[in-house]
């Protein structure tokens, strides 16, 4: 039962809807993933960062997601960042101390795409916030 049944974002939908494999070698990465998935990933412009994209399907129910290349990514087996709706990001920031985590990088524009926070949780965990407005 969720506490706020206002929230239509995460009643009527599933909470997650992006995810971020950080990469050390973009290149090296998207050979794995197209040639493991027989798939072709789709770069993003690099005012983001180096990325690329897994394919997608807006009308789909499914999340999608992208590798991240990162210069300081170090090889730990926590290197995926999800990411849940919102629908506007930084209600959710002004909660996140109160929970006992942090907020790393506060809500900023991802242009055509809306806006993401990314947050630290209790136990160590990156977890992201995705809104469009």
């Amino acid at each position: 039962m969720l506490r706020n049944p206002n929230n239509l974002i995460m009643m009527h939908a599933n909470p997650v809807n992006w995810f971020d494999i950080s990469v050390s070698n973009l290149e090296r990465a998207k050979h794995f993933y197209e040639t493991v998935f027989d798939i072709r990933l789709v770069e993003f412009p690099t005012e983001w960062g180096r990325q690329a994209a897994f394919p997608s399907n807006n009308e789909g129910p499914n999340a999608s997601g992208a590798l991240v290349e990162k210069a300081d990514r170090v090889a730990n087996g926590n290197n995926t960042i999800v990411y849940f709706s919102t629908k506007e990001c930084t209600a959710e920031e002004r909660r996140v101390e109160k929970a006992g985590g942090s907020v790393i990088n506060p809500k900023t524009s991802i242009g055509e795409f809306g806006f993401v926070s990314i947050l630290m949780d209790t136990e160590g965990n990156i977890i992201g916030l995705h809104s469009q407005e």
